[in-house]
C-alpha cells in the first residue's frame, strides 16, 4: 500500500508540472519578454533534468519534456 501510495504522489507532483508546464511555455511563445513565464518555464525545465525527477520516476524526463514542447509547437505553428 505505501508503495502505491507513493507512485501516486510522484505521478500527481509529475503531471502538475506538466499542467504548470503548458500555459506558461505557451505564454512565453506569445510574449518572449515575459518574466513570469520565463521563470517558471525555467524553472519546470530544471525539475525535470533533476535527480529529483529521477527519484520520482523511472521516465527520462528530458525526453518527455522535449516532448510536450515539440507536442506544443506542433499546435502553436497549426494556429
Amino acid at each position: 500500500m505505501y508503495e502505491e501510495n507513493y507512485q501516486a504522489l510522484a505521478n500527481a507532483v509529475i503531471l502538475q508540472a506538466v499542467k504548470d508546464f503548458k500555459p506558461a511555455y505557451r505564454r512565453l511563445k506569445r510574449h518572449p519578454n515575459d518574466k513570469l513565464a520565463q521563470d517558471t518555464v525555467r524553472e519546470i525545465t530544471k525539475f525535470f533534468c533533476s535527480d529529483y525527477f529521477c527519484a520520482l520516476s523511472d521516465l527520462d524526463g528530458p525526453a518527455l519534456l522535449n516532448r510536450i514542447i515539440r507536442e506544443m509547437d506542433e499546435k502553436y505553428e497549426k494556429k
